[in-house]
């Protein structure tokens, strides 16, 4: 069972993470170490100026009671700031420099080999596009500006679409499954069309916060390039753990940050296949960390109202609704940790043993979560 901590300052609560049902036993000695690192970092908020740095020192400080060989970390300050923030290109800058520094003080500190990657670059947020009046369905993501799915449409909607000046194309479900090596029964979870918007324009959703900048179609992302023989962000599994037999290594994944914003060697590897390419999403961590291209199962179009039920699993967890296989954390036999400020994902999609993160929603920080995946792995052992 994987154990949920709820941290709001001052108020922990320990869940089922499956369930979210009260646990009220009491802690395990690993439980207790995981409390008290939460207690002693609480988090300032996603666009405050000290948010990448509660990563490293959050981090840093679970390193030191664990004893991991493998770290997941990602740095998402910058990514929301633009998203969400009117800045000027000189705070960009700084901003971005800021995160190559803390990744730099986390690796000098820990004594970790830190590969760097990152999601991909932004651009403007220009032109919305409206997909209401459609005969059909349209179902469009708030992890998502670039894809949405399509159902149900009428030969008036595909007029409407075609030609439509926000959209870089329709695909099918049948040219997506083609496009990923799929069969009829991959298909369940993607939309009957998938509309995919051209470079600054976007789809409304439901967000209450105005987008500034967003994700820019990135088709390849940079890899730091002290890590060798990648080509594409699925090759990123692979090659960490070929040398955490020899080394400790550590991911930190810098959000919001593309090829253009690197200020180091890097490999530019493909982040996506064709005309399909990431954003900073689950699809995008789940690549990196399964190896694999999960887009059958987690891609901006799916219907994720019909999993909305009242006895939702992993009701923490945002649109999932189990736990994926075959991440890096679980491949590794080693004691391993996932820090980031980033909700939802440092727990689903690394695999680590244990995960803390920000819970927060929209912008509103509501606390800290951690999960314990792993509790038969000791504390401080060689």
């Amino acid at each position: 069972m994987s154990l949920a901590i709820l941290d709001a300052r001052q108020w922990q609560q320990v869940v089922d993470l499956r369930t979210g049902h009260k646990i009220e036993a009491t802690d395990s000695p690993l439980t207790g170490t995981v409390k008290g690192v939460l207690a002693r970092h609480p988090f300032p908020g996603d666009r405050d100026p000290r948010g990448n740095s509660w990563v490293t020192d959050t981090a840093l400080d679970l390193i030191e009671q664990y004893n991991p060989g493998f770290a997941f970390l990602t740095y998402a300050r910058q990514y929301y700031s633009s998203r969400y923030s009117p800045l000027t290109a000189a705070e960009r800058t700084e901003m971005r420099d800021a995160a190559f520094a803390e990744v730099e003080r986390f690796s000098r500190e820990s004594g970790f080999t830190t590969v760097i990657v990152g999601t991909g670059d932004m651009t403007e947020a220009a032109t919305p596009i409206d997909l209401t009046g459609l005969d059909g369905l349209a179902v469009a993501s708030n992890w998502s500006a670039r894809y949405a799915g399509l159902y149900g449409l009428s030969p008036r909607d595909m007029d409407r679409l075609t030609g439509h000046p926000g959209l870089e194309r329709v695909a099918t479900r049948e040219e997506i499954l083609e496009l990923f090596g799929g069969g009829p029964e991959n298909g369940t979870r993607l939309p009957e069309q998938m509309a995919v918007a051209r470079l600054g324009h976007y789809f409304n959703t439901t967000s209450l916060r105005r987008l500034v900048m967003l994700p820019a179609p990135s088709y390849f992302v940079p890899v730091s390039a002290n890590l060798e023989g990648v080509a594409s962000i699925t090759d990123v599994k692979n090659a960490i753990l070929a040398r955490l037999g020899r080394e400790k290594v550590a991911i930190a994944f810098l959000e919001g940050l593309g090829c253009d914003d690197f200020t180091m060697p890097f490999t530019a590897c493909r982040n996506g296949r064709s005309w399909y390419c990431y954003e900073p999403g689950d699809s995008q961590y789940l690549a990196l960390t399964t190896g694999s291209h999960r887009v059958f199962e987690h891609n901006g179009g799916y219907r994720y109202y019909l999993d909305d039920i009242e006895r939702k699993p992993y009701p923490f967890s945002g649109y999932f609704t189990a736990l994926p296989s075959g991440t890096i954390g679980e491949a590794y036999p080693g004691r391993s940790i996932a820090v980031g400020n980033r909700s939802m994902f440092m727990h689903m999609t690394t695999g680590c043993d244990i995960a803390c993160e920000c819970f927060a929603r929209n912008l509103y920080n509501q606390g800290l979560m951690a999960v314990i995946h792993r509790q038969d792995k000791a504390i401080g052992a060689g």
